[in-house]
């Protein structure tokens, strides 16, 4: 019996010096591995990402590809790619999921678990630096 399956793995990234905290502006990339875990050939058609920052503003994000690509991955085949988002505070999550279409024209989603987002602290660019912040 066929299976159809990605699974994404995610290592986000704060770009400092993309970024300008006074002016509300937090730049991050995620590098993003998919693989295909099935046992069918598979393209990843679409992506579909929530982005929420700390205040709460949700930003969705909808579309063809990633990186202006639609991947086609054999079973056991990885794509990775770099992308990236900004957000007004200095933290906050990303989850969505991929929309894959098999090669027998099965279409299945592969998930892309919640993920933080943090300028300070170790996914941070200041690795060891406290992960709350002090406000004076």
């Amino acid at each position: 019996m066929p299976q159809y399956q990605f699974q994404a793995e995610v290592q986000p990234e704060y770009l400092p010096e993309q970024s300008a905290p006074g002016r509300g502006i937090h730049s991050f990339a995620y590098t993003i591995t998919v693989t295909n875990t099935g046992s069918v050939t598979a393209q990843l058609i679409a992506r579909h990402w929530v982005i929420v920052d700390a205040g709460g503003h949700v930003e969705e994000v909808k579309g063809l590809g990633v990186v202006g690509q639609q991947p086609l991955l054999r079973p056991g085949e990885s794509f990775r790619y770099t992308s990236g988002c900004r957000l007004r505070t200095a933290s906050g999550t990303m989850h969505g999921s991929f929309f894959c279409v098999a090669e027998d024209g099965e279409r299945f989603e592969c998930p892309v678990a919640l993920f933080v987002l943090e300028a300070d602290g170790p996914a941070g660019g200041n690795p060891g630096a406290p992960t709350h912040r002090v406000l004076h």
